[in-house]
């Protein structure tokens, strides 16, 4: 230490937070919806507090998404809820409908609902589901809009824009239209899976319904032939705590560590723990 130079004394702090829940899966019918999605800066928390933190699993096909959670001393537990499944399943943000279906509502704060699904002149088309940014379209019975998912949330916590927790398209056996020009629903920005859409007799032309992305709580894209099994699963979740680098203790378990500024940010994509 230079003579004359006090050494920096860490202080109790604030932090910002980024919790993701995981998203639901798609079903033959609905797309899944986007897990649940909450950003906000603590309060001072005292320097030494153990923070625990749980990331929720993607829903396989059909099943609502897992629940991402922060927790610790000094802090209100911070939920995020797990995506809806296809088929109007409520969560984080709801599940598109099957066609002819309601789509499932979401969580006030964290997500948005999915759109109705449409069905007419031999025409099924089931609806995306809700993204933290915005709720699905409800499908035309025929023609556009078809199941197009409702777009995820960026957010710069990390020091980059990255948007996450988009919902899930829906499956169609249309032939023609959306936004992938074959009839099934595109998946919102931000990790969600797109729809496929069936060939003639009701075979799955475009093979399994395309899943969430990993660590963004995307949900799985909807078919409409074929088991449920075969729709794409939610993408898990991510929690992400932004701490000042000079009063951060360095304690942490399983998190990707990287800096910004004057800021260290503690990626968690999978459970584990730091201390303030």
């Amino acid at each position: 230490m230079t003579a004359g130079i006090a050494a920096y004394v860490p202080v109790n702090y604030a932090f910002e937070y980024l919790v993701v829940a995981g998203g639901g899966g798609g079903a033959q019918g609905g797309g899944g919806g986007a897990g649940g999605y909450l950003t906000a800066t603590t309060g001072t928390m005292t320097l030494g507090t153990s923070m625990t933190v749980t990331v929720g699993a993607g829903g396989a096909g059909n099943t609502i998404g897992d629940d991402s959670v922060l927790s610790g001393s000094g802090l209100t537990t911070v939920t995020s809820g797990g995506g809806g499944k296809g088929n109007g399943g409520v969560g984080g943000s709801g599940g598109g409908g099957r066609y002819n279906g309601s789509g499932g509502a979401g969580t006030v704060g964290q997500g948005n609902a999915g759109g109705n699904g449409g069905g007419g002149s031999g025409q099924y088309q089931s609806a995306g589901a809700g993204g933290a940014g915005a709720a699905a379209v409800n499908a035309a019975s025929s023609g556009d809009p078809r199941g197009n998912a409702g777009n995820g949330l960026a957010s710069s916590i990390s020091g980059s824009s990255v948007t996450r927790a988009g919902g899930g398209g829906g499956g169609s056996d249309a032939t023609s239209g959306g936004l992938l020009s074959n009839g099934q629903g595109k998946g919102g920005t931000g990790g969600g899976g797109n729809g496929i859409r069936n060939a003639t007799g009701g075979t799955a032309a475009d093979g399994a319904s395309k899943p969430g992305t990993v660590n963004t709580g995307g949900g799985g894209g909807g078919r409409n032939a074929g088991p449920d099994s075969g729709a794409g699963a939610g993408g898990s979740g991510v929690v992400i705590a932004k701490v000042p680098t000079l009063d951060w203790t360095g304690t942490q378990s399983n998190a990707t560590v990287t800096t910004s500024g004057d800021f260290t940010i503690l990626t968690f994509n999978t459970s584990g723990s730091f201390v303030v």
